[in-house]
């Protein structure tokens, strides 16, 4: 089964994400509802909020297989920033650039509930990022500079119209 993905301008994608207590058979239905959502709209990634779940788990697939991330804590990001563009399912067809740290040390539990720690750069450490903002209600686009912001203003919108005209 496929969710709807929510876009901008859903109230459930600004809500802080509650931490997940148990991996029970209910929290691995939901993954694979996710992981078929997330295939199906050619996304890299998709944190539970995007389908109105306020749960602390996304997933992530930058083409080395599928990651389950469930209440990431990001212990560690080095200083060195860099930009990139970003998109987002819950924002279509938008695309910016977005500084983030080039690095970071995450630790969080996988679907079997084993405690990972690992460091991640590049894409991945970027959609690890760009991910656990959405589990804080934080959208990439809020993290555009004040231009950045105007130059994307009426396109986001004319999505939080639609958005709250289908709610």
């Amino acid at each position: 089964m496929e969710m709807k993905i929510r876009t901008y301008g859903d109230p459930v994608l600004r809500k802080k994400s509650e931490k997940i207590d148990d991996i029970n058979e209910e929290l691995l239905e939901l993954i694979e509802y996710m992981k078929k959502t997330m295939y199906s709209a050619s996304g890299i990634g998709l944190a539970a909020p995007q389908v109105g779940i306020n749960k602390r788990l996304f997933i992530i697939d930058i083409g080395e297989g599928i990651k389950t991330i469930i209440n990431p804590e990001f212990i560690e990001s080095n200083s060195s920033i860099i930009e990139m563009e970003e998109g987002c399912l819950s924002i279509p067809g938008t695309y910016k650039k977005v500084k983030r740290p080039e690095k970071v040390t995450v630790k969080y539990l996988n679907e079997k509930g084993e405690e990972i720690i690992e460091e991640a750069d590049g894409i991945y450490a970027r959609a690890l990022q760009h991910e656990n903002d959405h589990l804080d209600g934080i959208m990439f686009v809020d993290r555009l500079s004040t231009v950045g912001k105007k130059l994307v203003s009426k396109k986001l919108d004319a999505i939080k119209k639609e958005t709250l005209k289908n709610l």
